[in-house]
């Protein structure tokens, strides 16, 4: 967690948190607005895509069968007015240009997009001295307790195992390996006293040699519709452990977000982390 965060509340917000969703048109997108209107205590105030979008122009809800009065549109200012909060699921470059303009706004920010730079992260890092922002590479519960987990294990296993993550995702996914699985092993990393730029191993290929026992070994699929599987092997000898997560639905991640949502509702300013949302920092 970096910036100087603000108090939280003593009390729970009086109304309905008012919500826009980057990526409207999209599947990820679709899902959070169906949470959202499922919500009691959460809005959708406003919907952003981009200007090649064929859903720009019209009502966000309209995949529902109903109306909402949210136009889809690309011009961030309007879809971010009278909103308390954004969600972002989409592409490092249209995240970094919303949280520009939600910065000037004081719109509060959840980021689960991921192929963030380092660069990159150091910019959204000085827009969260302006605003509250909750940024992870994955916003599901279930993922966030494993990463606990494995920050248990590593450190209990940090000689004699070596270790290896396994991600699978959908054939549409563009990065790799994806942003769960460097968490992943960023957690373990830092767990052991290790960096992970200096230790990730992210590809095989001919005579490798032997197996470094100091590195992080991934392993990439990509196909079908998988949501997203992640397994974490702690290979000994005589004994092997391994951690998974399996995501069939997205609706984890909308879940996830709208906790990060609520929790933003306590903070002005700052970077935080799912950890922080959960309490398990």
């Amino acid at each position: 967690m970096t910036g100087t965060p603000s108090p939280a509340p003593t009390s729970t917000p009086s109304r309905a948190l008012r919500v826009a969703v980057a990526g409207a048109s999209g599947r990820m997108g679709r899902m959070l607005i169906e949470a959202l209107r499922a919500s009691d205590d959460c809005v959708l105030a406003g919907a952003l895509d981009v200007p090649s979008s064929p859903g720009i122009g019209s009502d966000a809800t309209a995949f529902l069968g109903h109306a909402s009065g949210v136009t889809i549109t690309a011009d961030i200012a309007a879809g971010l007015k009278n909103t308390d909060v954004l969600i972002d699921f989409t592409r490092p470059e249209g995240t970094l240009a919303h949280l520009a303009v939600c910065s000037e706004l004081g719109v509060r920010a959840v980021v689960g997009t991921t192929g963030f730079t380092d660069a990159q992260k150091a910019e959204i890092a000085v827009f969260a001295q302006r605003t509250a922002i909750v940024m992870a590479p994955n916003m599901s519960v279930g993922v966030n307790v494993t990463l606990k987990l494995l920050q248990m294990a590593a450190k209990a296993m940090a000689t004699g195992y070596d270790i290896e993550i396994i991600e699978a995702h959908h054939r549409h996914k563009v990065d790799a390996p994806s942003g769960t699985a460097l968490k992943m092993g960023e957690v373990i990393a830092d767990a052991m006293g290790r960096d992970l730029k200096e230790c990730g191993v992210y590809a095989r290929e001919g005579v490798t040699g032997e197996r470094d026992p100091s590195s992080i070994g991934f392993a990439t699929i990509r196909g079908g519709d998988i949501v997203g599987d992640h397994t974490v092997l702690f290979a000994g000898i005589g004994e092997r452990i391994e951690i998974t997560h399996k995501s069939s639905s997205r609706s984890t991640y909308a879940q996830g977000s709208l906790r990060a949502v609520r929790f933003l509702a306590g903070h002005k300013t700052g970077m935080f982390d799912m950890f922080d949302v959960l309490g398990l920092n």
